[in-house]
């Protein structure tokens, strides 16, 4: 069980976490924790583990807290900054890559000791965060799109702007990630893994998915409640 401890305890830490950068930051702070959110989870996909009776790749917990991330900046400062988050995810990505592969490039040290841990790491990086660069740019575009899509429907049908939060973050989320643990998983480990190894870890990430997106419920609505005491960026 400590797994799954862990992943418990690491959904209300990122969760929460999230939070208390906008709270002291602003939005600034949900930029940088886009930022963060989107090396770290990069890096942590790349560990399996086996949780809740399933098999499954690390990183979905805080990969799904960029999804968050930008359902809060739609709700809170409007379209163009939650894409602005977006586009910072991924010029990010772009720089990682580049400075990582630079590392391999160095003929290491008799004295060293962290090169070939660091080889291992980083010499399946390019493939795994070119899939999440494209997928990333897709899925997240498309789920802030979506959120207001939702957002103009819940105001029209119901005359009320503030009603709904629910829908639109679920909503927009649970499709989003469905298409987020489809292509990702297959563009980052197909034929590193057998196919039934990529279905069964495509859709334990997707249970995930849907358990952290039901779960950031209560953060988009606490987000929403302090937005008129957060920093002015």
């Amino acid at each position: 069980m400590w797994n799954e401890f862990l992943l418990i305890g690491s959904l209300l830490v990122i969760f929460g976490g999230l939070l208390l950068f906008y709270r002291l930051f602003g939005t600034i702070g949900i930029y940088c924790w886009s930022v963060f959110a989107t090396i770290a989870s990069n890096i942590e996909v790349l560990l399996v583990v086996d949780a809740f009776g399933m098999e499954q790749t690390l990183g979905n917990v805080i990969f799904a807290s960029t999804f968050l991330a930008t359902d809060i900046l739609s709700e809170v400062a409007g379209k163009k900054e939650a894409n602005r988050a977006v586009t910072l995810g991924v010029v990010t990505t772009i720089a990682f890559i580049i400075l990582s592969q630079s590392w391999l490039l160095y003929t290491p040290s008799p004295n060293d000791w962290a090169a070939p841990s660091i080889t291992a790491i980083f010499q399946n990086t390019p493939r795994v965060m070119l899939a999440s660069l494209l997928v990333y740019a897709i899925t997240q575009r498309f789920d802030v799109w979506l959120y207001h899509k939702w957002w103009a429907f819940s105001s029209k049908k119901w005359g009320d702007s503030q009603r709904f939060l629910w829908l639109r973050n679920n909503g927009s989320t649970l499709i989003s990630q469905f298409f987020n643990a489809v292509l990702f998983n297959f563009g980052a480990f197909y034929g590193l893994y057998s196919i039934g190894t990529l279905v069964s870890i495509c859709i334990s990430s997707y249970v995930i998915y849907i358990v952290t997106s039901v779960a950031d419920t209560p953060f988009i609505y606490l987000a929403r409640s302090i937005k008129d005491k957060v920093p002015q960026n």
